[in-house]
Order: structure tokens, then sequence, then C-alpha cells
């Protein structure tokens, strides 16, 4: 069950608040000679970078070699998840003694609604400033916040606010500061819009909400056209939800740079599907659509995606449906060159209550699978994660997970 704050406001007083270079940070603060100096989190793809690093070139999901021939006094760094973890827990704690309305969207990224705390806690923008020191002085790290009156303009107003600030966006300037935005600052405008827009000679936000919605739908199709046509006016009515579950639970593991084997594609397919399906059924949760997305080594993605018959969150079920996107994405893959990430995810969840109807007589997999699936996660809950494998992953290098917000 979750809790949706509803309702048009008048004034600016959603908060989006982002902690700085995260992974980078939390390494920079529990190790004081790193401070100052460019930090990579991740030696053979770069998971995180400090802005010392970033004012190089450094960027995320970069290789390692490339980013140490732009930075080469770089620190590289192992990553470690379990620090992320506890740190994000700690700012969250932050959060929810600011306003019981927070709405986390990432483990260093949160929306806040403090429309309602002028009484007993003041101005929005004087929360804000008290929740940046008090990360700060609790957990030790840098925090970004916009303050406006919708979702979309306080992430945008934090994006831009980037690194270490803080910037309100009264209602009454709200396209003041908004349409001179480059477009890539609109939400869904990835390079492929980007490139639809500029052949257009659309290159700032205000230039978009200047063209009339059938343009848009045209040149974008329907969904996009919308989409952006609303955002390009500042219209966003959705609330600040508390509590939501989220609509997908997935994986990804960088690669680094080079041809991989089809065999070594599936060696990280059954992992990522393992380590799935055990969130899957750590929160209760099944699905019907499994999502496969590459990215390749010219920075261009692909997706694909099969709608199961039954809802499932049992490991073969999975792997069979995302070995079969994989063979249907092999030509793209081949033609493409360089494969530098891949990630599965299962959508289509259930309902809020964790319970999902299922036709009468209709199982999510055979009882033999979810028995087996059950015995195996019983392992690893009390041995460790690593006490339990699959024989075609033994000698193989097995990444630490990517931490997430709890279901």
């Amino acid at each position: 069950m979750f809790v949706r704050i509803s309702g048009t406001r008048t004034d600016a007083s959603i908060l989006h608040a982002d902690l700085d270079a995260f992974f980078a940070s939390v390494e920079q603060r529990d190790n004081p000679t790193l401070q100052g100096r460019p930090v990579i989190v991740g030696g053979g793809v770069v998971l995180a970078a400090s802005y010392e690093a970033k004012a190089m070139g450094v960027r995320t999901a970069m290789g390692g070699r490339q980013a140490l021939a732009l930075c080469p006094d770089a620190v590289v760094v192992e990553p470690r998840f379990k620090a992320y973890t506890r740190a994000s827990h700690d700012v969250f704690e932050v959060f929810r003694d600011t306003t019981p309305l927070v709405e986390g969207l990432s483990i260093d990224e949160a929306f806040l609604d403090v429309g309602g705390l002028r009484r007993v806690s003041g101005e929005p923008a004087q929360i804000a400033a008290r929740l940046r020191a008090a990360v700060l002085e609790r957990v030790g790290l840098k925090i970004t916040v916009g303050v406006a009156r919708t979702k979309f303009l306080a992430k945008v107003a934090s994006g831009v606010a980037k690194p270490d600030g803080l910037l309100v966006v009264e209602p009454d300037r709200e396209l003041e500061f908004l349409h001179p935005l480059p477009v890539q600052r609109l939400w869904g405008v990835g390079p492929k819009t980007t490139a639809k827009l500029h052949a257009l000679g659309v290159t700032t936000v205000g230039q978009v909400a200047g063209l009339d919605e059938a343009t848009l739908l045209t040149a974008l199709g329907q969904g996009s056209g919308r989409h952006l046509h609303a955002l390009a006016h500042n219209h966003d009515p959705r609330a600040v939800q508390v509590g939501k579950r989220r609509g997908s639970i997935g994986s990804q593991h960088a690669m680094g740079r080079g041809q991989h084997s089809l065999a070594e594609i599936d060696a990280i397919v059954i992992a990522l599907v393992e380590r799935v399906g055990g969130r899957m059924r750590k929160a209760g949760r099944e699905g019907r659509t499994v999502m496969l997305r590459l990215r390749f080594d010219d920075f261009t993605r692909a997706s694909r995606s099969h709608t199961l018959a039954r809802p499932t969150a049992q490991t073969p079920v999975i792997l069979e449906a995302v070995r079969d996107l994989v063979a249907t994405a092999r030509p793209l893959i081949r033609d493409r060159g360089g494969l530098t990430l891949l990630g599965i995810a299962v959508g289509n969840l259930d309902d809020e209550d964790g319970q999902l109807e299922l036709p009468f007589g209709a199982r999510s997999a055979p009882v033999r699978d979810a028995a087996l699936d059950t015995a195996m996660d019983g392992i690893r809950e009390r041995f460790g994660a690593a006490s339990l494998t699959r024989g075609v992953l033994v000698g193989r290098e097995q990444r630490a997970a990517m931490p997430i917000l709890p279901d």
C-alpha cells in the first residue's frame, strides 16, 4: 500500500535531493587521502567518478583504459557496495526526519514533499538548506537539492545546481528558468530524440514548447510527443508517492570493451537471472514482462521484451525467456561490435499487496522449479550469496550486486 499526495500545488514545495557523485564521495569520505583527488570506482568499467575525475572527461560506463588515458592521475578503487548501502540508509533517515512524505527514486536520490510543514519547519527553501546541512553533518556527504512546484522541475533544478548546490524555482519564473535549457534536460530525451529534435532545428526546451503538439507527435510518436509537449510547458501533475513498490526488478552487468563469446554472454545472463529471481522471491513479487537491455561500444542502446503467459519469479522460466531475447538480438550484437553492458529486468509486477491473481489452475512455474529455487535461496540466505552457484559460473568473476532501494 502507498500514499499519494494529490492536488495541484501553487507553491514550490517539492524537493529533489540528489547525492553528489555518490559512490566516489563515499570513498573520499572514508579515506581522507582521496579528498580533492580524482577518484574512479571500478576498474574495467567506470561505475562512478568523483567531480575531479569528471572534470577530466571521465564518465560512468566508460572503459577503464579510456578513463585513465583521460585522467592518468586518477585513483582507481574497487566498489564497496555495503558501504554505499549503509550511507544510503543513513541519508534516507535524514530525509524521513525532515518529512514523512519521501519517495525514493534510487539509493542516492528522492523526492520530498514539504508543502505542509511551514508552521513547524519554515519555508521550503529553509527546509532544503537544513536538509543539506544535516546530511553533511550526520552522514558526511554533500547533497544537491532542487525545489520547485512539480517533480519534473525540481529534478531539473537539482541537475542545474550540481554539485553541492541549492536551487529554488519560484512559480512565477518557472518557464523563464526552464525554456533556455537544452532539450536534453527533458526527461526521456536521449541521443536519438535529441537528434530528431535537432533535425527540426530545435535545441532548447523553449523551442520545444513553441512547437504545436501535432508536430511533435509526427516527429516523435504519440507517447514521446505528448510527454515532451507537457514537460516543455511544465505540466506535471504527478504527486510524491510514499511507499510505492517498484514497477520492475532488474540487474545489469558492465562489460569491458571488445568482443565477447556467446558462452561468456550466456554466463552473464545466468548470473543476472539468478540475482533478479532471488530479489523477486525475497520481495514476494511475480511478473510477466521480461526485458533485455544492451549497450554497445559506440554508446548506442537496444532493448527487447517478451510477455509471458503467466506471472513468475522462478529462475528457469525467466532464464528461458532472456535466452530467447538474446537469440533475437544476436545479429545486432554481431553487427554493432563490442557489447559493453547487458541488463535484464522483469516488469508488469503484481499489485501493491504482493498478491497477483492467477487464472484458476495456473502456476507461475512448475512446483519442482519453485521448490528448487526456494531451497537455493535458503542456502544463500544462511551461508552467503557466494555459497551456492551454478556450475557454468564456477571460476568466473562474480561482481557484487549494485545496491538498490528496498522494495
